[in-house]
């Protein structure tokens, strides 16, 4: 297999120059000098996003599945855009920085993140409005365009690993592993996907992906590239870990979700942060610590739902 080559700065520059010069008989220096506006990575160590200048967004496929995955995500926000509330990236140009890698040169969607904004009320129902969205997306439409179908993880399973996982971390003085005790077997069998509920799911909502303005209403969502058919709390779950269990549960309630999809979503968000924080620390996973750490603590903060309702009535959606 060829090795796919390594984007640089001179690289990203040379195709920049090129895209933004096609059609406008100006040429790159009216878009930020002789060489064209600046260039740069999105994150320290990335080399497959890039900003550039201040009005767009570069993203490289550094293999064939990302490729395949970016050029679906482009018919695919296509298709997502008349359903949902929010601002969807939209490609000003398209096609490949080398032989089979595709690349995307993306509008910037004005805004912070929800690393950097708080979420206010207003910004839980522009959440809403996303899931709410999400479901009216025809799934044959989506499987058309090549969005493949994911089946809905078993709490059960990763419950049993949550609890060896947050014993661990116990024992680093991380957490307390008494508090996964609230999720029992017979409630994690209670919390059980229900069948029939599958939807286009985006998978990816983290906070770096919500765009938010500093008055913290969330304007836009970012990468769709890992897109689903599936388990719609799938959403629920990484809002919880990018804006909170009590904002995230709020958001879905306003979408029409009711108590057993909406603990189901915190559950699997909280199992999937005491994981992820004890593998990142053991050295088995990459992830900034400090981030995992708020994940954590965003997904165990305790929301009403908990203290009204118990499993039985979880189990009546």
């Amino acid at each position: 297999m060829t090795q796919a080559p390594t984007p640089t700065p001179d690289t990203v520059r040379r195709l920049v120059r090129t895209l933004l010069h096609e059609g406008d008989p100006r040429g790159a220096t009216a878009r930020g000098g002789a060489d064209g506006p600046d260039v740069r990575p999105v994150a320290e160590g990335s080399r497959s996003t890039w900003w550039v200048g201040t009005r767009h967004v570069l993203r490289l496929a550094p293999d064939r599945e990302a490729a395949a995955r970016l050029r679906r995500e482009l018919r695919l926000r296509d298709l997502v855009r008349p359903h949902v509330p929010l601002a969807v990236p939209t490609s000003v140009a398209h096609g490949e920085w080398s032989p089979g890698l595709a690349y995307t040169l993306d509008t910037k969607v004005p805004g912070g993140t929800a690393e950097d904004h708080d979420v206010t009320a207003v910004g839980e129902a522009d959440l809403a409005g996303l899931l709410g969205g999400l479901r009216e997306v025809p799934p044959r439409q989506a499987e058309a365009l090549g969005v493949p179908r994911a089946a809905p993880r078993s709490l059960e399973a990763l419950r049993r690993m949550a609890v060896a996982a947050a014993q661990r971390l116990a024992d680093a003085d991380e957490f307390d592993a008494a508090r996964l005790r609230q999720l029992t077997p017979p409630g994690a069998a209670q919390l059980a996907a229900q069948p029939g509920t599958a939807v286009l799911v985006h998978h990816r909502l983290r906070g770096e992906h919500l765009v938010v303005s500093a008055e913290g209403r969330v304007r836009g969502v970012l990468d769709w590239t890992g897109a689903v058919l599936g388990d719609p709390v799938e959403d629920i779950a990484g809002l919880a870990r990018a804006v909170g269990s009590p904002a995230a549960v709020r958001a879905a309630t306003l979408a029409g979700y009711g108590a057993r999809p909406c603990l189901r979503g915190l559950w699997l968000a909280r199992c999937d942060t005491v994981i992820r924080l004890a593998a990142a620390l053991e050295g088995r996973a990459t992830g900034p610590l400090p981030l995992l750490r708020a994940q954590l603590h965003r997904t165990w903060e305790p929301i009403l739902l908990e203290r009204v309702t118990d499993f039985r009535e979880a189990g009546e959606d």
